[in-house]
């Protein structure tokens, strides 16, 4: 199972109600700068993404991944860091956790949405 970015950040608020079970959890190295790089994050939030990150594996960028990057943004003209996420999936035949619409509708790409408490 691959993490979006975005389901990462609603584990870390604590808004995900059930996870899939899977004891096999990565995400994109696009996740984990994404995650690093947020320009309001304090001291205590990059503490806590790191610890976060240092419980999965960081799927880095191959040849293969690159490929189908290019290819799934030609097809679906999704953002080049989406592209890669979802091509991380694809490559490693896993599941994408994400609740972003736009990557759930990419045809190929298994996707499952997590159920959130509001916020």
């Amino acid at each position: 199972m691959v993490l979006d970015t975005n389901v990462v950040i609603y584990l870390l608020e604590g808004r995900v109600t059930r996870m899939p079970p899977d004891p096999r959890v990565g995400v994109s190295i696009v996740s984990e700068i994404e995650l690093l790089s947020y320009d309001r994050l304090d001291a205590s939030g990059d503490s806590e993404i790191r610890a976060f990150l240092e419980t999965v594996e960081i799927v880095g960028l191959s040849g293969e991944i690159k490929e189908a990057a290019i290819a799934l943004r030609r097809k679906h003209r999704v953002t080049i860091p989406d592209a890669i996420i979802a091509a991380t999936s694809l490559v490693l035949g896993a599941t994408l956790l994400t609740n972003d619409e736009k990557l759930a509708a990419v045809s190929g790409l298994n996707c499952q949405s997590v159920a959130l408490r509001e916020a």
